[in-house]
This record gives structure tokens, sequence and C-alpha cells, in this order.
């Protein structure tokens, strides 16, 4: 009994020598208190932050905020338009979007579905812009137009020469049809002479079109 009496004492006395060697010191004993559980971090380890040698580091990382793809189903103010993909907080969508039906799950079917719509809007626009292309060529080709007009005393002509006019001798001649609002006249034009008209065929095609005002008599 007196041996393992012994051994206990020395088992005790080991575990302070550890805990005293690893920076840590035995609390106030209370009466009657096991030995080997009073042990707590020095307050000076606590109170400036710096870690205590033996003792783990606990650091808080902030958590990474996922993000969400979708397909807005109405158009809203900075967000995007209606066909829109966007990327969202996953809670915006879940609480705000979907049950308000403004925007819908990004699916790998509805993202090839906007690949081919993006695509044929793009061909649709190509083909658009070439067509104005085409005619711009054909008035350079042609040179220019001749506009008759009743003439008065001198080089002035009954009436004037308008838009309309302009678009009524392009139709009769290319089988074109021009709306005459993207026509820019150069002026009231009230004399026989040569002019030059500005036709908005396209917004990356505008074409100078030449006009020639003859007079009958």
């Amino acid at each position: 009994m007196a041996t393992l009496a012994a051994v206990s004492s020395s088992a005790a006395s080991s575990a302070v020598a550890l805990r005293n060697f690893e920076g840590l010191r035995p609390a106030a004993q209370q009466p009657n208190q096991r030995v080997d559980h009073c042990f707590e971090v020095p307050a000076a380890a606590v109170s400036s932050g710096r870690s205590t040698p033996g003792l783990p580091l606990i650091v808080a990382q902030k958590k990474v905020q996922k993000k969400q793809q979708i397909i807005l189903t109405k158009s809203m103010d900075k967000l995007g338009k209606e066909g829109d993909l966007v990327t969202v907080k996953p809670g915006y969508f879940r609480n705000y979007l979907y049950p308000y039906g403004m925007a819908k799950v990004a699916t790998a079917q509805v993202l090839k579905q906007i690949q081919l719509a993006r695509e044929r809007e793009e061909a649709e626009k190509k083909r658009v812009r070439d067509e104005a292309e085409s005619i711009r060529m054909q008035f350079n080709t042609i040179g220019g137009f001749i506009v008759r007009r009743k003439q008065g005393k001198g080089k002035s002509i009954f009436g004037s020469v308008t838009s309309q006019d302009i678009v009524d001798i392009i139709r009769a001649q290319t089988k074109r049809e021009i709306d005459k609002k993207s026509v820019t006249m150069p002026e009231d034009i009230r004399e026989v002479g040569q002019y030059v008209c500005e036709i908005k065929l396209h917004p990356e095609v505008v074409a100078d079109v030449k006009f020639t005002v003859v007079g009958t008599k």
C-alpha cells in the first residue's frame, strides 16, 4: 500500500511539473480539491492576445460567400434585363427572386438554350447589317438619282424636294423600301441643282446618296 501511494504522489508531482513547463501555473487550491485538475491559463497570456506555448491557437476564419447563377425572368434595375444570366447570393434568389417569379435556376439545359438564342440573335444582327451594307454599295453603283420638278423663273422650282420624294424615287428605281425618317435632307431644296442626302440604313451603316433636281417646263 505504501508503494502504491508513493507512485500516485510521484505521478501528481510530474503532472504539476509538466504543466509549469508548458506555461501553466496551478490555480489556487481549494480544500479537498484534487491537484491534477487545478490548472489555469496565465492571465497575462489571455489579456495580451499572445498564444501560450503548448496551447492550440484558434483563429476565426471568415466564411466564403457562395454565389449562384440564375436567369432573370423579369428586368430588374441594377441587376439586368429579362433573359440575362447573372450571379447572386443563394439566399437572395431563394427568398426573393424565385418566390416573386423574377428569376429561375440556370440549369445546364437552360444555359444551352440561352447560348443557342444568342447565336441566333448574333446571326440575325449580322444579316441585317450585311443587308444595309449591300444597299449602300448599290447606291454607290447607281451614282445618283434624278428628281424632276416643274421649273419657274431662273433656277427656282415649284414646291420643294422632300425626304418622301427621295424615298419614292429609290423605291421606283431599286425596289428598296427606305424609311423616310432615316433620310436627312441637306436643306430646304427649292432650286434645280445637285445635292447629297444622308440615309441611315443601320446604326453602323450610313449612305451618302447623290441626287439631281432637274427642272421641267
